[in-house]
């Protein structure tokens, strides 16, 4: 009866013991203006952004890792949690645990544990993204070894030093997938005068992103509006012009993994020159990331196989532990 929940700025993944993951859908809603009556959640929500009449608002309750939009978020993690539990065994409340960004307030780790309370579970526990990455990246959390983990997700990009079942040094940066996303719009804008929606940026990003050069260059087609002629256009661009596009968001994402070595204790980042970084979540997949942050700090760098599960998978593995941590 144990549920693992990732509750992702870009995609919520709910693990249930014993099945897996059984539900990765994205974390967006549609819902009336007027009645605020959900229309849509997930996948079919998703394909409605930027193409909604006046009446339908198309909303992320999660921005940057954080609840923005709580009711909607509540009422998303009820319809998600709901049709996991159709999906198991047994029966009663289960034991859910939700994970949350490293650098989120007090008050955000609480609107969060409300929120999934309310969606019937018998106990919450609350855990940080890097630890649960960890445990799902099959990482031996509690030896006496330093390990290194850096979640790139859709809002937050998530750094942590952990040894002996805690993170010791960490720090959250607001840099991760959807910043890829404006980069591309942004960069698009700027050297080919088109405008492009986030759904064919992020469609871009997957197809030929890029943050290190590829031997071989490959191509895209991308269709927005003529900012000139206001007109539909199509444009081809490269894989590795892309580099270029998300050099920002790149290096802020190397600074800071710089900034959480630089602060760890040395015996740690001895180990972690001997056992590497393991890279996860959606942003990890980028073309060329292992390579780039190899090339800059020096250290083996791997991506994890579950990259994209990771987190899911770390906290419904944790459900059990944290529960004898409490009656402990």
């Amino acid at each position: 009866m144990d549920i693992g929940v990732d509750l992702g700025t870009s995609n919520v993944l709910v693990y249930v013991k014993g099945r897996g993951v059984v539900i990765n859908q994205p974390s967006v809603v549609a819902y009336e203006k007027n009645s605020k009556r959900i229309i849509a959640i997930g996948n079919k929500a998703k394909k409605m952004i930027g193409k909604t009449p006046e009446s339908i608002e198309v909303v992320r309750p999660l921005v940057k890792g954080v609840v923005s939009d709580y009711t909607v978020t509540e009422r998303m993690l009820k319809v998600f949690i709901r049709s996991a539990m159709e999906k198991r065994t047994g029966v009663g409340r289960p034991k859910i645990c939700v994970c949350v960004p490293s650098g989120v307030t007090e008050v955000e780790r609480r609107a969060v544990e409300d929120a999934v309370y309310r969606t019937g579970a018998k106990s919450v526990y609350v855990m940080e993204e890097p630890l649960a990455a960890a445990i799902g990246a099959a990482v031996d959390i509690e030896e006496a070894k330093g390990n290194m983990v850096v979640d790139i997700g859709g809002g937050t990009t998530d750094i942590a030093v952990i040894s002996l079942g805690g993170a010791v040094e960490s720090q959250s940066i607001k840099a991760a997938g959807d910043d890829y996303n404006a980069s591309m719009i942004r960069y698009i804008r700027r050297k080919y005068n088109l405008l492009i929606g986030e759904q064919t940026a992020e469609k871009a990003k997957i197809a030929v992103g890029s943050v290190y050069e590829r031997p071989e260059d490959i191509t895209y087609v991308v269709k927005g509006r003529d900012l000139i002629k206001g007109l539909p256009k199509a444009i081809t661009i490269t894989a590795n012009e892309t580099i270029e596009a998300f050099a920002d968001t790149t290096s802020h994402i190397l600074t800071a993994i710089h900034g959480v070595l630089e602060t760890a204790p040395p015996e740690l980042v001895a180990d972690i020159s001997v056992n590497g970084i393991v890279l996860t979540g959606g942003g990890s997949l980028m073309y060329g990331m292992d390579k780039l942050i190899k090339e800059k700090t020096g250290i083996d760098t791997y991506v994890s196989d579950k990259a994209l599960e990771a987190v899911a998978l770390g906290a419904g593995m944790s459900v059990d532990i944290a529960a004898r941590k409490e009656e402990a």
